[in-house]
């Protein structure tokens, strides 16, 4: 019978992040914002980075708060140790009220029958609520229409139980280039919330600005930003105003589990969609779309092997894809393989990713899987 060692069994596909460069990022913002809080987005895992672990980043720079989208992240960052305020973003179901009770997470309102199930709940645990509600300004999505907004603050007030402590919107085209919507927007929120001056009293914290307009519409800064995808080091589109630099803090590895002769006319993977013309080299790469890496780049996508770039051939699998290395390329079992990042002098972008993908920066890193491990570097 085999004995077992301790050893750690580490998979050869994972995801480094380098907590400095997040550092980086959030001080960078904090430059271009001045007296503005930051609150870091960490949904999604973070953007694909580890929610646990940048949210403790972060947490260590003394933001105002976190925000994520839904009951469960919160409650994720709670179980962590995470003590600082935490705003939950994404639709209330009431079912879930006590659960943002029990965890002391903020609630977003932005509809007229919430507060009546809230108070319910806090009358019953002899507490105050703290709330921040949702405005939608031109998005469409969340929010509670400006025309009722009025109606929803004075709800809210009336109440012995609850109290608002921010306001705050969404942008739907703050990283394009044309910028009438989003100055539309800004200015739909500076009437909504005047209210709050025009009752006598006093205007609750309030924030707007997400990556987008952070970089490209200074008059969204308010009380507080939000950034997202730029915290990570990636630029919401190409088109957008680069004025902060940020620096990627996530890189992508593997390594080539095997390396073998391919002859002309033999076809690669599931549907048999690639076959070379000559003779040539292909290898194996231990991972796929089940990790998170995007079918649409088969036949498609691009690896870095020893500082040069090589060709997904064949269709990406759940588990594996196939790139041609050529037949007299010096490649090996065991060489590293860069999916996003830098080897050498060339580079991989999420931005080239997602272009080849034909989606955005967003969906390749927040899609990475959570079978994929976790590396992080420039722990302090």
């Amino acid at each position: 019978m085999k004995s077992i060692t301790n050893q750690p069994i580490a998979r050869p596909t994972y995801v480094e992040v380098d907590l400095d460069r997040l550092k980086t990022n959030y001080q960078a913002i904090k430059q271009a914002v001045g007296r503005r809080g930051i609150i870091p987005v960490v949904k999604a895992n973070a953007y694909g980075h580890g929610l646990k672990e940048v949210a403790r980043l972060f947490e260590a720079l003394r933001p105002p708060g976190l925000a994520v989208a839904f009951l469960e992240e919160g409650v994720a960052l709670r179980e962590a140790g995470i003590s600082v305020p935490v705003l939950v973003m994404g639709g209330l179901d009431h079912a879930q009220i006590d659960g943002f009770l029990d965890y002391n997470l903020t609630m977003t309102v932005s509809s007229l029958d919430s507060p009546v199930e809230i108070e319910t709940a806090a009358a019953r645990r002899e507490r105050t609520v703290r709330l921040q509600v949702k405005v939608d300004t031109g998005m469409g999505r969340m929010g509670i229409r400006p025309e009722e907004a009025i109606q929803l603050f004075e709800a809210i007030t009336a109440s012995p139980f609850l109290e608002i402590v921010a306001v705050y919107s969404h942008f739907a085209t703050a990283d394009e280039p044309d910028r009438t919507q989003t100055e539309d927007q800004i200015q739909t929120f500076r009437e909504v919330v005047s209210y709050f001056r025009r009752a006598g009293l006093p205007t609750p914290t309030l924030h707007f600005a997400n990556s987008g307009a952070i970089l490209q519409h200074s008059a969204s800064y308010f009380d507080q930003v939000r950034p997202g995808i730029m915290l990570y080091g990636v630029y919401p589109t190409e088109q957008v105003d680069k004025t902060v630099e940020i620096v990627p803090a996530l890189t992508w590895k593997s390594k080539v589990v095997l390396t073998k002769r391919q002859p002309a006319g033999c076809p690669v993977s599931y549907g048999a969609t690639w076959a070379p013309d000559h003779d040539t080299r292909i290898a194996t790469i231990p991972m796929g779309y089940g990790d998170g890496y995007p079918r649409r780049l088969s036949n498609r996508g691009q690896v870095l092997i020893r500082g040069s770039r090589y060709p997904i051939v064949g269709r990406v699998c759940m588990d594996q894809f196939v790139v041609e290395i050529g037949p007299n390329a010096d490649v090996e079992t065991g060489d590293e393989v860069v999916i996003i990042g830098t080897q050498g002098d060339e580079t991989i972008t999420a931005d080239q990713v997602s272009g080849w993908a034909r989606t955005i920066p967003y969906e390749i890193l927040s899609g990475i899987g959570e079978r994929v491990p976790r590396r992080y570097t420039n722990q302090t």
